[in-house]
């Protein structure tokens, strides 16, 4: 179970719970720090408050090895590399996620620079989930998307939600919060969260 205790970031002061194997949504206008949250979450950003993994302080373990546990995935995921595959470590054990989300297999030896928004998108997410995370912290991870690509995602990611993975997934979509979620969050601007039932 992941456990934010007044965590606290500008403007933002939050507490909440997510379950083992439990999906939340978190709503709110442009702007209102959905981003900023799930960044404090992963520790990519200087925040106050208490954060927990399974009762474990996030302080009591290395920043990276935190992120493995507790994965944010960006809206934009950064590249360093010149071609797809040389962002895995096993790119051979990447593809058939690459190939359920809808890209072709023969993608690896492509430029990052020939990827669409939405082929990004979905790679970032495999770059993720090959990681084993215990949190996935997923930022708009289907915005850029067509129906059937956002499907596969959600598919994917549900698959990963039954084996006991936590997710707390952002999105502007309202139908999607309550096919993905079993609970909404909703941001306030005052950077506070209320609860709501899908």
């Amino acid at each position: 179970m992941l456990t934010v205790s007044g965590l606290e970031r500008l403007h933002l002061s939050v507490s909440f719970d997510l379950q083992d194997g439990e999906c939340v949504a978190l709503q709110g206008p442009s702007g209102v720090g959905k981003t900023l949250l799930l960044r404090s979450i992963a520790d990519l950003d200087p925040n106050e408050g208490t954060v927990k993994l399974d009762g474990m302080l996030r302080e009591a373990m290395p920043a990276p090895a935190w992120r493995r546990r507790v994965t944010y995935v960006a809206a934009e995921a950064g590249w360093w590399s010149d071609t797809v595959q040389e962002h895995f470590p096993d790119w051979d054990d990447a593809l058939p996620v690459v190939e359920r989300l809808g890209l072709p297999g023969e993608c690896g030896p492509w430029a990052i620079q020939r990827l669409s928004t939405g082929e990004r998108l979905r790679l970032g997410l495999v770059r993720a989930l090959m990681l084993r995370p215990r949190v996935l912290l997923l930022d708009e991870p289907t915005s850029a998307l067509d129906p059937a690509a956002a499907g596969a995602v959600e598919g994917l990611v549900a698959e990963r939600i039954s084996e006991g993975a936590s997710v707390l997934w952002t999105t502007h979509d309202g139908a999607q919060a309550r096919r993905v979620g079993t609970r909404i969050l909703i941001m306030r601007p005052d950077g506070g969260i209320e609860e709501s039932r899908p």
